[in-house]
């Protein structure tokens, strides 16, 4: 059984909260059908958007590392989020992981943009009958993120589905990042385990969610 980072810690704050925390996280641990690294990205990514990024980060950047996640894809993650949940909580979770020791960025090598496809082509015309300005900014966030190193397709369509659920955006988005994630090889058993995976920092978002994402699609898309 995964030992959970930081579990001496809350039982000094209190024994019996500790017990009901370990149980949720071992339960987040136990799933079969998501990787070691999809699950530190899933208490990552929920730290941003709760935001959590005191002991909370703490704890979870410390249980990536210890799961083989390396530091470059942590940071890649951040990277990755920033559009998602905001440019301002990214700065302050990167001054929190200097705060913790963490190494310094090996890849500082400029970002070289490659244009949306599939999915995400058809985001960004759809927003384009919306608002021309709005799609060209989504079109160059977008152009700058999926295809990066150090994290699959697949790891960042369910970061983003993360998002989706904490943030409650259950149209267009969550459909977006679950073709995506089914593209990449995402099976309705891995969505399943993604979210109740995420239950644990918010069962009430992750019911909407369920109804929003195992339920037989109404509509596509785009049309």
């Amino acid at each position: 059984m995964t030992q959970l980072a930081g579990a001496e810690a809350l039982v000094a704050l209190d024994p019996v909260f500790a017990q009901l925390a370990v149980g949720a996280g071992h339960n987040l641990w136990g799933l079969k059908h998501l990787t070691a690294r999809e699950k530190a990205f899933v208490c990552l990514t929920a730290d941003l958007c709760h935001p959590h990024l005191g002991q909370p980060l703490a704890m979870h950047v410390q249980m990536a590392l210890s799961n083989g996640v390396d530091p470059e894809s942590v940071r890649e993650l951040y990277r990755h989020l920033a559009p998602y949940v905001g440019y301002p909580i990214v700065v302050t979770a990167f001054q929190r992981l200097v705060e913790l020791g963490f190494p310094p960025a090996h890849d500082d090598k400029p970002v070289e943009p490659v244009p949306p496809a599939g999915p995400l082509a058809r985001a960004v015309r759809v927003l384009e009958d919306l608002d021309p300005g709005l799609s060209t900014f989504t079109e160059d966030q977008l152009a700058q993120r999926w295809a990066r190193p150090h994290l699959s397709v697949r790891e960042r369509a369910l970061a983003c589905l993360v998002v989706d659920v904490f943030y409650q955006t259950l149209g267009p988005s969550l459909r977006l990042h679950a073709d995506l994630a089914r593209s990449a090889g995402v099976t309705d058993e891995t969505l399943r385990d993604l979210l109740r995976g995420v239950a644990e920092f918010g069962m009430a978002r992750v019911w909407a969610a369920a109804r929003a994402l195992l339920r037989p699609a109404e509509e596509p898309l785009v049309s």
